[in-house]
């Protein structure tokens, strides 16, 4: 996937009310249940329908690292699917989202003018409708640097022109050289 779908991916994670489950047996069962028989798993994994069936009788416990991304990318995206529409849904109607990032940040300003592009260490609370642009952007299969668009123009607002109230001429944010990027909910 990408470091932004990532980021938002794991936010969203961290309101789960049960772990995901750990062991590949576990995991292969989950989704086995999900999808009503071992066919349409095994196709999904690209693996046999009867490797499936080994992992679902601990016959197999250790999956090789690939499958064992694939597994658990799979049975991530399908936990909770309740709980993790509520927190996307509370995030665009009230709590927004949190980004906390280090990255080169600024925009093309007077040399010596604090808002020229630097790195910077920024943890900045987005409103709920930045929230609600970067959840419907990922749902609709919007790619980075989509994603790092709809970030750098909701800093560009929250950040660098404090809601309207500072850099009023401020064409386009520059947010590259990310060396840290996470989201909180």
């Amino acid at each position: 996937m990408s470091m932004f779908g990532d980021g938002l991916d794991q936010a969203v994670r961290k309101a789960f009310t049960r772990p995901v489950p750990k062991s590949a047996g576990a995991q292969m069962r989950y989704l086995v249940k999900q999808f009503k028989g071992t066919r349409a798993v095994a196709q999904m994994l690209r693996v046999s329908q009867r490797t499936v069936e080994r992992y679902v009788k601990d016959q197999i416990k250790k999956p090789r690292p690939d499958l064992a991304a694939r597994l658990e990318a799979e049975v991530g995206k399908r936990w909770q699917p309740r709980i993790r529409a509520k927190a996307r849904e509370k995030a665009a109607t009230t709590g927004g989202i949190v980004i906390d990032t280090r990255a080169r940040l600024g925009y093309i300003a007077p040399i010596g003018s604090t808002d020229e592009d630097r790195i910077r260490h920024l943890t900045v609370a987005l409103p709920p409708r930045h929230a609600a642009r970067l959840f419907e952007a990922q749902e609709a299969g919007a790619g980075d640097r989509e994603l790092k668009e709809i970030a750098a123009e909701a800093l560009k607002e929250t950040y660098f022109q404090d809601g309207g109230r500072r850099a009023g001429a401020l064409e386009e944010i520059r947010f590259t050289d990310i060396e840290h990027l996470e989201f909180d909910l």
